[in-house]
This record gives structure tokens, C-alpha cells and sequence, in this order.
């Protein structure tokens, strides 16, 4: 009797030991298994951390990358976890800017040929200290002193005349500085001194347009009127009648229907001198003009300047996605359009060098309109250097005007 007491609780013990066996193996296989299905979320490699020891054991199931115990699609916290990772900030498209020049330029200040450290040469000053100066590599109009009514306006003929028309539209670039305080450029329609006006100015700051008291609209994603990043901003100014449209780099920002009073002239402004310095470029005003394909429909081609290139190169600058965007839906639209693109350039420079430029900037436009759906079968494009300009060389409006891309049907 003893015996078999004996026996059985040797076979309850192995049975108990079995058991305990059975769930430790369990419990590792399920651990494994976990670890696997995290391995293959995680791409192959995941790393998990011995609880009470404080050891690390890492799992390595990517033989290409054993060494690397970090996943390549989460961010661990300090515990192990997998984070998800942060998503990027949203990217406006280029697609969404409708802004197009006018064809026929009134005023080009580029700063090219002006004298370091003197008043800009195709200004009137209102009030304020203006110079030319050299700064992030480019001429500019450095504004180093400002009065609370001041500005500098465009150097004409009749300064006291109302020279823009009942269409036109105004372009130049401006740069803030980081700053916790309102940096701001001011767009006063007249010009200061010479005119008179009643209609309200235009308040730019690095993210957001302010049209007096009336409107306001920031660009989309800024938080508030200024941000902490230096940069360049592209203005551009569209006004049709009495409808007012502002674009700040790729964003049409502002659009007002209806505003009340009469643009006679431009004067810019800016108040950012004492938090570091105000600097402006680029700056040009155009009338204007018949729709492109109301122009095309009379000549049989039309002539466009809002097709713009960095100097000497055949890179096509970003505010000339307007043109280009108008110019991709009137063929989408007219599917029986087929053009030639016919690069000019002005006089300055090598006569073989500008040949060469126009051929490739009329090719780096086919391929632009190529990349956004039109069949190239459509297009051709060539070039004319400066052997056909439209007007004369002499000013920097007519220079302006005979840089240009001609679209002829074919």
C-alpha cells in the first residue's frame, strides 16, 4: 500500500512538472511569436528589453541589416514602444496659383547696372532712407530707415499723372527677417507726395495680407502674421476694374471683389528698419491685357512675359507657374491647339549665348507643359536670341518686354 502512495506521487509530481513546462514554453512561444508578427510590422527588425534584469535582447530577422536594431518605420519611445511616426507638413501645389502677369510692362526695376550704396535710380522718394546694397547674393533696394509716411515710388515721365490702367498688376519680392515682432511691407495705390487717394493701402507680412481694416487672410498653414523663418516672399498684385487678388509665393492669399477708390500709382513702404533691415527686388508693373486666348484667336499666336528664368539659365522660376497653368488648361480645353514655343531674349550679352539661352528655355517650357499632360505631339518648341526684339533695347521696360515666350499655332 505504501508503495503505490509512492507511485502515485511520483506521477502527480512528473505530471505537475509537465504542466508548469507546457505553460513556460507556451508563454516563450507566444513572446516569440509576438516578437515575429512585430518584427515583420516593423520591417524586419525590432528590439525588446528583459523587464526585471535590465538586460537588452535584441531580435535580428533582417540578415541584410543585422547590425541595425532600430525600425525603420517607428520611432521607439524610451520604453520599446513603437511610435507612430510625424507626419510632414502639408505642401501647397503650384497647381493652385491662377496669378497671371500683365503682358505689357509699365515699370522694371531689376537692380542690375545700379551703384552700391546710392539711391535707387528709378525711384522718387517719399520719405525714409532707400538704398542700393548687396545682400544675399542679389542687388537690392536696402531700406534702412523708414518714415511713417514715406516710401519710394516709380521715377515717370509725369509722376503727378495717373499711370495705371483699370487693369494691371504688380510683382517684386521682399525679405523678413525672424522676428517675435510684426514684421511688414506697405503697398500705398499712389504715389506718396506726387498724388492723392483715398483708397487703402495693402499690409504684407510673412504669413498673412491685410487690406486695411477691411480684409485680412493668412497663408495657409501660418499660425500668425510672422514666423521665426528669414526668407524671401514673391508678391504679386492683380487689380481688374475694382476686383483686388494678393499672392504670396505659391497662395492666392487675398481676393476682394469690391474695393472702393481709384489706383493712380505704387508707392512700397516698411517698417521692419529697426528690427534688422527691410530689403525689396524684382520690382514690376504691367498693364493688363486681352485674355491669351482672345489673342490667340485674332493673331493666331500671343506673347507672354510671366514666363520667367533665373539670369543667364534656363530654370524656369516658380511665379511663372501662372502662365504656365493657363496656358496647359486652354490646350486642355482645346485639344485641337498645337503651338510652337518660341523663346526671345533682350540684347545684353554674347548675341551666340542669347541664341543658345531661348532655344533652351523654350525647351524647358515644352517640357514643363509635357510633365502636366499635354502630348508632346502638340508642341515644338525653338528659339530666336535676341535677332527679333519687339521694341527697343535702350530701357529696362523695353528689355523686360523683349524677354519674352511667343506661342505660335502650327
Amino acid at each position: 500500500m505504501k508503495k503505490l502512495i509512492v507511485i502515485l506521487a511520483l506521477l502527480n509530481l512528473s505530471a505537475r512538472v509537465a504542466l508548469a513546462q507546457f505553460s513556460v514554453n507556451k508563454i516563450v512561444n507566444y513572446s516569440l511569436d509576438k516578437a515575429e508578427s512585430e518584427i515583420v510590422k516593423g520591417g524586419g527588425k525590432h528590439t525588446t528589453q528583459a523587464g526585471e534584469t535590465g538586460t537588452d535582447k535584441t531580435l535580428k530577422a533582417d540578415a541584410g541589416n543585422s547590425g541595425n536594431t532600430k525600425s525603420e518605420n517607428s520611432n521607439p519611445d524610451n520604453n520599446g514602444a513603437p511610435q507612430e511616426q510625424e507626419k510632414p507638413a502639408p505642401v501647397l501645389e503650384w497647381a493652385k496659383y491662377d496669378f497671371v502677369p500683365g503682358t505689357e510692362i509699365i515699370f522694371e526695376d531689376n537692380q542690375l547696372d545700379e551703384q552700391n550704396g546710392e539711391f535707387p535710380s528709378k525711384w522718387d522718394l517719399a520719405g525714409g532712407v532707400y538704398e542700393n546694397a548687396v545682400f544675399d547674393s542679389a542687388n537690392v533696394i536696402y531700406i534702412r530707415d523708414h518714415a511713417i509716411d514715406g516710401g519710394i515710388f516709380p521715377l515717370m515721365k509725369d509722376p503727378s499723372a495717373d499711370y495705371l490702367p483699370e487693369q494691371f498688376t504688380v510683382e517684386f519680392d521682399c525679405y523678413f527677417i525672424p522676428s517675435f515682432n510684426s514684421q511688414r511691407y506697405m503697398v500705398s495705390f499712389y504715389a506718396k507726395r506726387k498724388q492723392s487717394s483715398i483708397m487703402t493701402p495693402l499690409t504684407i507680412y510673412t504669413g498673412a495680407v491685410k487690406y486695411g481694416t477691411i480684409a485680412e487672410e493668412k497663408y495657409p498653414g501660418a499660425d500668425g502674421y510672422t514666423d521665426k523663418q528669414a526668407r524671401w516672399r514673391h508678391v504679386a498684385i492683380s487689380f481688374n476694374i475694382r476686383a483686388l487678388k494678393v499672392y504670396l509665393d505659391d497662395a492666392r492669399v487675398l481676393n476682394l471683389p469690391n474695393v472702393d477708390g481709384n489706383p493712380t500709382g505704387i508707392t512700397i513702404n516698411s517698417d521692419m528698419t529697426k528690427q534688422g533691415g527691410a530689403y525689396v527686388k524684382n520690382i514690376r508693373i504691367a498693364k493688363g491685357a486681352v485674355p491669351l486666348y482672345d489673342k490667340f484667336i485674332t493673331d493666331g499666336k500671343f506673347v507672354t512675359t510671366g514666363i520667367r528664368f533665373d539670369v543667364n539659365k534656363a530654370t524656369i522660376r516658380p511665379e511663372s507657374t501662372g502662365t504656365i497653368n493657363y496656358i496647359v488648361k486652354m490646350m486642355t480645353d482645346h485639344p485641337e491647339l498645337r503651338f510652337s514655343v518660341e523663346g526671345h531674349t533682350d540684347s545684353d550679352g554674347n548675341e551666340v549665348a542669347n541664341q543658345k539661352l531661348s532655344e533652351m528655355r523654350a525647351k524647358a517650357i515644352l517640357d514643363q507643359m509635357v510633365a502636366l499632360g499635354i502630348d508632346t505631339k502638340r508642341l515644338k518648341s525653338k528659339g530666336f536670341g535676341e535677332s527679333k526684339p519687339l521694341t527697343t533695347n535702350d530701357t529696362p521696360e523695353g528689355k523686360a518686354q523683349n524677354r519674352r515666350v511667343e506661342f505660335v499655332e502650327f
